[in-house]
């Protein structure tokens, strides 16, 4: 049986995206990952440069909203932000968890590797776990 999560974000533009690319990369064919966000606005294009700076190609991701994927079964809901975890409408999971980055958005290219680089270690972790 594949593991199924979904990783929310306020926006889906930066740190949903970058934990979705780790942790389907990580996971491989063990688990499907998606990923969504209250109030989806895009993926950052610093988001995307700093992935691919490590060989990840986020032009096919999408920026979805969470209710998307509302009704849906799910191992994992995954909140990586406060505000998404205050405003998301609550997804039904095995597992319910919550992991806080800051947000990148207003910073230069250094605080998004920065950002970047603290999901990396938490997605290994994580996949090594479940």
């Amino acid at each position: 049986m594949v593991t199924r999560i979904l990783v929310v974000c306020t926006h889906n533009s930066t740190r949903s995206q970058i934990a979705e690319a780790y942790l389907r990369r990580l996971l491989n064919d063990r688990a499907e990952v998606y990923s969504a966000g209250t109030d989806p606005r895009g993926i950052h294009p610093l988001a995307k440069a700093v992935m691919a700076e490590e060989g990840y190609d986020l032009s096919t991701h999408t920026s979805d909203a969470v209710e998307k994927y509302a009704g849906q079964t799910w191992d994992y809901v995954i909140t990586v932000c406060d505000s998404a975890r205050e405003s998301c409408p609550y997804i039904p999971a095995r597992y319910n968890l919550h992991v806080s980055f800051p947000d990148p958005s207003q910073g230069d290219i250094e605080l998004f590797r920065q950002v970047r680089d603290a999901i990396r270690v938490w997605a290994t972790d994580f996949a090594r776990q479940i």
